[in-house]
């Protein structure tokens, strides 16, 4: 009768009496649902400033750029609204400051980096489905405080959307691109340099941490252009050994890039990009890993004369050591199939010659 007098639903009457039916605690105190949600909060706050205050080397009596340079580290770990009340800073400073030291602010910068990275692991997990809504959600599970505003800033940056927006195109086009070719037939002997790029991607297990390792290789010098290294066997990995060895080498439109059919090679993120450097993309036929047989051959040659023959205390020396391996590999290591030189001789010796 409450409802059809008040023209109100039954839902959003049952949750008005929750919010404020109050109840007796032990001591005697009378408090509706509503009351102690907002004391929760405000206990939240004050312990959270408390941290604040016990983090930062000022108090509310310094200097006020002292007090921003402070607060600016805590940026991103509190909200704006806690980090000004626990020095007494209005929010209208702070965000200028912020703005103001933006383009020189390395810390800034480093994040909206970090950011980027956790965009697109969780982009590519997703299967390039998640939009701007449910990725910043997954980053909010994952305790990091962020906007849409921001992911959808650095997503349109990135050059990614759902792939929902799009799906009948992307399938129109990838249709049309179904039929695989293997356009390299095992022809590993090339003429020239930045004709033809062959790439794979390994698996390494490190203190029970699988790590994946993506390269890139000349076919014509057998130089290891380069290198990715990540814990998963994600598009990301693929796309950042490939435009790391495009930037470096800038080849001319039509070179091939053979690989596996694997899904970070064949994914539509990846031929996307290709197609934008101009890219032939060729793909070893089922079930016939020795189509790809150079860059097998590199990989086996890694774990032979570096991986298993080491042992790394950390992550990073174990990350360092491939690094240096590469290094290794290209400018000291002697090549039967380069008449007993470095890829990095072959390379010169070609220059010299087309000069």
């Amino acid at each position: 009768s409450i409802c059809n007098k008040y023209s109100i639903s039954k839902s959003t009457l049952y949750y008005w009496v929750k919010l404020y039916k109050s109840q007796r605690t032990e001591k005697g105190i009378t408090i509706t649902p509503k009351e102690l949600d907002s004391a929760k909060r405000r206990i939240k706050k004050l312990e959270d400033i408390i941290n604040v205050l016990s983090t930062v080397d000022c108090n509310v009596s310094s200097p006020l750029k002292t007090k921003l340079k402070s607060l600016e580290s805590l940026y991103g770990q509190y909200s704006v609204h806690t980090l000004c009340e626990a020095l007494h800073v209005s929010r209208g400073s702070f965000y200028n400051y912020m703005l103001r030291n933006k383009r020189d602010n390395s810390w800034f910068n480093k994040r909206r980096e970090d950011l980027k990275l956790l965009i697109q692991t969780i982009y590519d997990d997703s299967n390039q489905i998640f939009g701007v809504g449910k990725i910043r959600a997954a980053l909010v599970g994952n305790g990091y405080i962020v906007s849409e505003k921001i992911v959808s800033e650095l997503m349109h940056e990135m050059g990614l959307h759902s792939i929902r927006i799009s799906s009948k195109k992307d399938n129109r086009i990838l249709k049309r691109d179904e039929k695989r070719v293997n356009v390299l037939q095992r022809k590993f002997n090339v003429s020239q340099l930045n004709k033809v790029w062959v790439s794979d991607i390994t698996c390494y297990k490190f203190k029970e941490i699988y790590f994946y390792i993506c390269v890139f290789v000349d076919l014509f010098s057998r130089k290891v252009l380069s290198l990715s290294i990540g814990k998963n066997n994600s598009t990301h990995l693929v796309k950042i050994a490939l435009t790391t060895a495009y930037n470096d080498r800038r080849p001319k439109e039509g070179l091939i890039i053979h690989t596996d059919r694997g899904a970070p090679y064949t994914s539509y993120s990846t031929q996307n990009l290709a197609k934008t450097y101009g890219i032939i993309q060729s793909y070893s036929d089922a079930g016939k890993p020795h189509d790809n047989a150079v860059v097998e051959s590199f990989f086996a040659t890694l774990k032979k004369e570096e991986l298993y023959r080491s042992r790394y205390k950390s992550v990073a020396e174990f990350k360092e050591s491939i690094k240096r391996y590469v290094i290794f590999y290209n400018t000291v290591r002697l090549h039967k199939f380069l008449n007993y030189k470095t890829p990095e001789q072959a390379e010169s010796t070609f220059w010299k010659i087309t000069e």
